[in-house]
């Protein structure tokens, strides 16, 4: 009976939500599909492959990892929910990757009409053979390691994400290891004694200090050729093993379980850290990436070596790590092949500005990433590292850059004598060993460093500059939707909020007394911080949108946001849409909720923009009646982001800037060239401009509007007026 009622429960909730890992995985493929589109520029098509494996890379060590701990959990059950989740991943990964490998294959033919051939090496001329072999046996034989990895005992660890060659060596056994062996000139004398011989897995690492695209002459004047170093380690190994013969060889990879949970002391929390990202290393696999058409003996050998059942190797008939197409993006050839540079430009907020402090004291100022410069945050920061009248800054760190200037600025601070305190989030996963580095330097800087909340990961964007003006104390406030990174501000599009208004500026000092000491979070007067707060807040505006809602005026509530997973969210918007609220989401990536429902969802609608820069902003627009409402955050409707972080939700107080918000998500919403729409099934369907609508990408149209208003000869105060749908 338990039985019957729990796969009943299975069911209702297969109808009402779309599984987190299979919508990732959904968002992955638009992803690709940029790089599979022909009237995207070549090396953009390039970048965008290289995407869709770094980001399964990373899904692979986290996301499966974790189903895979989960299985192990459920061996003694009954029910077997990790195991079907990973079933199910194996089949779309499998169908991505051949989606994948077709796009990569349609790129190198293009790329061959460029005069850029990417050529293997068993379909070279003799003299281009010939030269490559004397390169291998000159420059990358000598650094080459092959490993006896049936012999070695214990078996060497093979690195996550390092490309190796698997080699099916005959040795005579009079010289297992790997020793020389008499020359036979008889073929017949040879296969007579094929008992003297073993045959061997042999692996040897690809040097990842090298460049993988060798070059080489082959082809007319003009042209340019390369073959992959794998390829030609694999096609020349025989060098490595005189005396034996090379019956097969294979390229291929392994993808480790990264889903570690990193705990520690206070006292010794970021050695604690360190070390656990360190044990990453040692960690189960959890991929096996092989080339395809393997000798299946190598294929075997290589699935018993590392404990893979077959649904976790991917066989792949282009060479593996897409990644490597980001080098090959940035060749000079293919420099007339990139998207238009859209260089950004002043913020709207600030053109003509002679002070920044004097213009931040008149009105609140919006800087609208990557079209507009991230230069005055990090500006208004080094401006305060050296001010006198500057007392005190507070930042939070969450990711950025190698060579961060906002990090450069924090120890000018601190060694021109401010009070500077910094939240460098250790925990911010594959930059944590990045971020230790930055707390070292900070730390002997005189900066206090802190780590940290115990049992918390702080994801919000702030910074406080406390000023002496005048005989008073005066607070400037920075708060973001994004990181602290001059590098992504040029790539990722996201809202940053300077202001001074002394209720913001309150709780965000409050806010940094919480990181710091051990004050009790009450009393906020605009922002909303603590994790179950954050969550009560949005239900209680979802809540507040149904109960004004009425069939003369519906409530509405537009949101955009990187992903929406949580269900007491989801069943939130449900309950909204079935008492008429019109409810419009915007989701780069995992939503888990199905739009256009009948009796559960119909009021609601689902798209997704995938485009040159990464959305990454986070908008929450509420009607209320007609006296709308309008929040920027750090945080996402992810149950991560509202019960185990530490988020900032913020309000867009000016009149002005929340029309120019809304009217940002208004052009969101009318995108009918980079957009796709969710459909019930869970499905995704491209959109496409409907009849008497004209074709809009919203991206493009930013930028545009951006650099029409900083070339105006005078900026008058801009009216921001809604697109409308067309009428019927």
């Amino acid at each position: 009976m338990r039985a019957k009622k729990n796969e009943k429960i299975r069911q209702d909730e297969r109808k009402k939500y779309i599984p987190r890992d299979v919508s990732w995985l959904d968002f992955n493929r638009r992803v690709l599909q940029e790089g599979l589109d022909s009237n995207v520029p070549v090396a953009e098509r390039l970048k965008f492959l290289a995407i869709t494996s770094s980001n399964l890379d990373e899904f692979f060590k986290v996301r499966v990892a974790n189903a895979i701990q989960r299985s192990e959990l459920e061996k003694d059950s009954r029910f077997k929910f990790a195991e079907e989740l990973l079933d199910a991943i194996s089949t779309k990964t499998h169908a991505l990757i051949r989606e994948q490998a077709f796009g990569m294959m349609d790129v190198f033919r293009q790329l061959q009409r460029l005069g850029l051939n990417i050529k293997t090496f068993k379909t070279l001329n003799k003299k281009a053979k010939s030269y490559l072999r004397d390169l291998f046996a000159k420059d990358i034989l000598p650094i080459l390691t092959p490993l006896a990895v049936e012999d070695i005992e214990p078996t060497p660890l093979l690195p996550a994400l390092q490309l190796h060659a698997a080699l099916l060596v005959r040795v005579p056994k009079s010289a297992m290891h790997f020793k020389s062996a008499p020359h036979r000139d008889s073929k017949a004398e040879e296969n007579s004694e094929a008992k003297d011989f073993d045959e061997k897995l042999v692996v040897a690492p690809i040097p990842s200090n090298r460049s993988r695209w060798i070059k080489f002459n082959e082809t007319p004047e003009g042209e340019e050729s390369y073959v992959f170093l794998e390829d030609l380690i694999a096609s020349n190994a025989d060098i490595l093993f005189p005396g034996c013969q090379i019956l097969a060889n294979a390229i291929f990879r392994i993808t480790r379980d990264e889903d570690v949970n990193i705990q520690g002391s206070m006292e010794t929390y970021a050695q604690d850290v360190a070390h656990a990202v360190l044990s990453r290393r040692h960690r189960e696999p959890v991929r096996l990436e092989i080339s395809d058409k393997t000798n299946p003996i190598i294929r075997q050998k290589l699935m018993s070596m590392l404990l893979l059942q077959e649904r976790d190797v991917y066989d792949v008939p282009v060479p593996l790590d897409a990644t490597v197409l980001f080098e090959l993006a940035e060749m000079p050839k293919l420099r007339p092949f990139k998207y238009e540079d859209w260089a950004p430009v002043e913020p709207a907020d600030l053109l003509d500005c002679e002070d920044i402090y004097t213009r931040i004291a008149e009105r609140d100022v919006l800087i609208f990433l990557p079209y507009e410069k991230f230069d005055p945050v990090w500006e208004l920061l080094d401006r305060a590292a050296e001010d006198p009248d500057v007392l005190a800054i507070k930042q939070t760190l969450y990711r950025t850059s190698g060579n961060s200037p906002i990090v450069k600025s924090l120890v000018k601070a601190s060694q021109n004598g401010k009070e500077v305190t910094v939240l460098v989030e250790l925990r911010a996963r594959f930059d944590e060993f990045r971020n230790i580095r930055w707390t070292q330097l900070l730390e002997d800087a005189g900066c206090h460093v802190i780590y940290g909340i115990a049992g918390l990961k702080t994801h919000a964007k702030a910074m406080l500059i406390v000023r002496r003006e005048r005989g008073r104390i005066v607070r400037y406030a920075h708060l973001s939707t994004g990181n602290y990174n001059d590098k992504t501000a040029r790539l990722y599009s996201d809202l940053g909020l300077m202001t001074c208004d002394p209720e913001i500026t309150s709780d965000v000092a409050a806010f940094f007394n919480i990181l710091t000491g051990y004050s009790d979070a009450v009393g906020w007067k605009r922002l909303t911080v603590e994790p179950m707060l954050l969550k009560k807040r949005f239900l209680e505006l979802i809540e507040r949108e149904i109960a004004v809602s009425t069939p003369e005026q519906p409530g509405r509530i537009r949101v955009k946001m990187n992903s929406l997973e949580d269900q007491n969210v989801i069943d939130a918007l449900y309950r909204a849409s079935q008492r008429g609220v019109k409810i419009d989401l915007n989701i780069r990536g995992i939503c888990c909720l199905r739009p256009g429902v009948a009796g559960l969802s119909e009021n609601i609608s689902v798209c997704s923009i995938i485009d040159r820069f990464l959305e990454h902003a986070r908008i929450f627009y509420f009607e209320n009646g007609g006296d709308s409402e309008i929040y920027l955050a750090s945080s996402d409707w992810m149950t991560r982001n509202l019960e185990h972080r530490l988020e900032i939700l913020f309000p867009v107080l000016s009149p002005a800037l929340r029309e120019r918000v809304r009217r940002i998500l208004d052009v969101y919403f009318v995108d009918n060239q980079k957009s796709q729409e969710l459909l019930p099934d869970g499905t995704w369907r491209k959109k496409k401009p409907q009849r008497g609508e004209e074709s809009l990408r919203a991206q493009l149209f930013f930028h545009n509007e951006s650099v029409e208003m900083t070339s105006r000869p005078s900026h008058p105060p801009v009216r921001y007026v809604p697109i409308q749908k067309p009428s019927e």
